[in-house]
């Protein structure tokens, strides 16, 4: 199995996310997304090709994402019923880079330069 790292970007995303859960739901929707989002990291790490994620060429070179609905099953505890958010991701040898964790109804080309994608 590879190892994931998050870019900068995706740290800022995640505490975005995770601050926006508390304030709107409460600490433990809080807990229960990041739960869900660490589940989808291993999810990508495991098999970051397999049905359901998608090749993004698109968004740069060995680009692909994964929707966070497909981890729910994995995630510990109370499920989140309808998660929003996309990993955006990378395969670099034996490590999977997310690059940024987006939410559904954004459109990941303004979030996401291709030519700085290639070049990290």
């Amino acid at each position: 199995m590879a190892r994931y790292r998050l870019t900068r970007e995706a740290e800022a995303d995640i505490e975005s996310i995770a601050s926006w859960s508390e304030a709107r739901f409460g600490r433990e929707s809080r807990r229960r997304y990041i739960a869900l989002l660490v589940a989808a990291f291993l999810d990508v790490t495991e098999d970051p090709t397999r049905i359901g994620h998608v090749a993004r060429p698109e968004l740069g070179e060995g680009i692909r994402s994964w929707h966070l609905r497909g981890s729910r099953h994995h995630s510990t505890g109370r499920a989140v019923r309808q998660p929003r958010h996309i990993l955006i991701y990378r395969v670099d040898g034996d490590v999977i880079e997310i690059v940024r964790v987006l939410h559904d109804a954004m459109d990941p080309r303004r979030h996401l330069d291709p030519d700085e994608a290639r070049e990290e």
